[in-house]
């Protein structure tokens, strides 16, 4: 039986999604084997090639010995050493430009023969939009660390992985919608919940993304205190939450542990099992991220687990779209 296009799109959109999925672990691992600033330029068409031969390595590792991380941090590299930290960042440059690719190229296919249905053509443009938005961003980001300090900023690093979710979501959002699955009466209330429950896990993952960018992961491996406290020492003023890492450490964890309360409820109201074996499941990997000092499988597990748990909240959500009565 041959597939309907809205069909054969909506396909296409779930392969994106889990493409991006994977761009988020190979991201992670970039971050936490500290690979990412080992590219210093940005060339997004002939950026795709490495380099190869030993002139062209020698040219990279040049340019990388310039830099405030080589300088501050990693002066004791040899060739050798910038190779296995350059690859992560190639990868994830790559598989950005793969993501673009498949992307772009089957939109121009589905395009020119017709097979988008009416009122998902700028939607889907908008994808693209999103995509190209990304790219900009992840050289946006690399650029706050090749000037004065050995690392890139935490908000443009959170502002980076957030469009990524972003990204991720839209695609399934859009892939149901083409699927044409069933929405379900649900009341206000329960809407209005589970909205809530997407707002605390997006703030969540922009505090993880904090925590990631400021290495505070690395301070206060214990639970539930903070060097024999509930509130770190650190946190003396309201900027600290922002921009201490033991003050974004802080805020991370409990509002971990608020947003889980409050995604275990929606979910249970709304009868969803996956949704709550996966919150329970991100907070396994969120204590054993800290408890093993970011072992990176398992942080990068975690990051994972995060994109996961906004997928099946994201199809909960559409599939509760459809709106009766309020019932508390």
């Amino acid at each position: 039986m041959p597939v309907l296009p809205a069909r054969a799109i909506s396909y296409w959109l779930f392969t994106i999604a889990f493409m991006v999925l994977a761009m988020a672990v190979i991201g992670a691992i970039t971050r936490l084997t500290e690979s990412g600033l080992s590219m210093v330029e940005w060339k997004p068409l002939i950026g795709a090639i490495p380099p190869l031969n030993e002139a062209d390595w020698q040219r990279e590792f040049s340019l990388y010995q310039q830099t405030p991380e080589f300088q501050k941090k990693n002066s004791w590299m040899e060739l050798a050493d910038f190779k296995n930290i350059y690859f992560w960042e190639w990868l994830h440059r790559l598989w950005g430009r793969l993501i673009g690719l498949a992307y772009a190229v089957p939109l121009a296919y589905f395009w020119v023969r017709g097979m988008i249905p009416q009122g998902y053509r700028l939607k889907l443009l908008g994808g693209l939009a999103l995509g190209g938005a990304q790219g900009v961003m992840g050289w946006y980001m690399v650029k706050s660390g090749l000037i004065d300090r050995p690392s890139v900023s935490h908000f443009r690093l959170a502002a980076h992985l957030g469009l990524a979710f972003i990204i991720f979501g839209y695609m399934i959002w859009l892939a149901l919608d083409l699927m044409g699955k069933p929405v379900h009466a649900a009341s206000f209330c329960l809407r209005r919940h589970g909205w809530v429950s997407l707002v605390f896990v997006s703030a969540t993952i922009i505090w993880g993304a904090f925590t990631a960018g400021l290495d505070g992961g690395l301070l206060y491996n214990e639970w539930p205190l903070m060097g024999g406290h509930l509130v770190p020492m650190e946190v003396t003023h309201a900027g600290a939450l922002l921009n201490d890492p033991a003050g974004v450490q802080f805020v991370h964890r409990w509002l971990a542990i608020i947003t889980a309360g409050i995604v275990l409820s929606f979910a249970w109201r709304a009868k969803n099992g996956p949704l709550a074996g996966i919150v329970f499941l991100q907070i396994a990997l969120g204590f054993a991220t800290l408890l093993s000092q970011v072992h990176i499988h398992t942080a990068a597990a975690h990051q994972a687990g995060a994109f996961i748990l906004l997928g099946l909240l994201v199809y909960s959500l559409r599939e509760l779209r459809k709106e009766s009565a309020c019932q508390i």
